[in-house]
């Protein structure tokens, strides 16, 4: 987290540069590609790039490192699920039944192991460009971009607290944890049962949603009595112009866009399974 409280990390870096609403226009179009295709060819390429992207990017490792450990556990986690409740699901797309796996009810075939590898790299290729973003966007700059392209100025700012309002919500669970803890209450393996420990997590909700609660409540008294919403228009100290990089990325994107839909019409049309 940067010393601004948000999870913008400032770095001088391409993406650091670009304008916000241009990368959210990347990732937005990334994301619709994404979910376009069901083949690993294509998401083999796309990490690929997306890694690249993450290296320009200029983003230490440890400030990802969580978030990358959560989407590994995610794949881990939906990929045995698929393959112990529906077992034979990838012989519905390919037709062919390879059985590999015996496993008392069903058996699991070389089809649905490829189908879930296919999936998960569909979502880990997610990961970089999501990281990308969030951590190369600065919420005030952002906000200021999307006014500029149209986006009314209320909502603009709706997103700018918004992403400044995540972190605090992280630093506000630490300390109600700390304080539980010192209470005797265990959260952590050891610490007390699994049915203790669930039992402990859901009692935080409370207040959790209380502090919530009173931030929303105090951030909307300050903005009423700034007299937020009084104009059609407003300007913005982080403003920024689109420069040529950035019309460049923007055209990029349109074009790749238009070659997804492309290539998802007359090549990658089904769910690819080489054997």
């Amino acid at each position: 987290m940067s010393r601004m409280g948000t999870l913008y990390i400032e770095k001088d870096s391409f993406f650091h540069r670009l304008d916000g609403s241009i990368k959210f226009l990347l990732f937005m179009a990334w994301t619709i590609i994404t979910f376009m295709f069901l083949d690993i060819r294509v998401f083999f390429f796309m990490i690929f790039v997306g890694m690249v992207f993450l290296y320009l990017s200029n983003i230490p490792f440890q400030h990802i490192k969580v978030l990358v450990w959560v989407m590994l556990t995610f794949n881990l986690i939906n990929s045995l699920f698929i393959l112990f409740i529906t077992p034979t699901y990838g012989s519905e797309l390919t037709g062919t039944s390879t059985d590999v796996l015996f496993i008392g009810y069903n058996t699991i075939n070389l089809e649905t192991i490829f189908y879930v590898i296919t999936l998960s790299l569909k979502y880990a290729n997610l990961l970089p460009i999501t990281l990308v973003f969030i951590f190369t966007t600065h919420p005030s700059k952002f906000a200021s971009s999307l006014n500029k392209i149209g986006v009314p100025y209320k909502i603009a700012y709706s997103v700018n607290i918004s992403l400044r309002y995540i972190p605090d919500i992280q630093q506000e669970l630490k300390k109600i944890l700390l304080t539980q803890q010192a209470r005797g209450m265990g959260f952590k393996k050891g610490e007390a049962s699994l049915k203790q420990r669930i039992k402990n997590i859901t009692a935080i909700a409370v207040p959790l949603i209380t502090s919530a609660l009173q931030r929303i409540e105090v951030v909307s008294n300050a903005m009423d009595l700034r007299g937020f919403g009084k104009h059609k228009k407003r300007t913005w100290y982080h403003g920024t112009s689109l420069r040529v990089v950035d019309y460049v990325i923007c055209t990029l994107c349109i074009v790749s866009m238009a070659l997804a839909i492309w290539l998802k019409t007359n090549v990658f049309q089904t769910f690819w399974y080489p054997f």
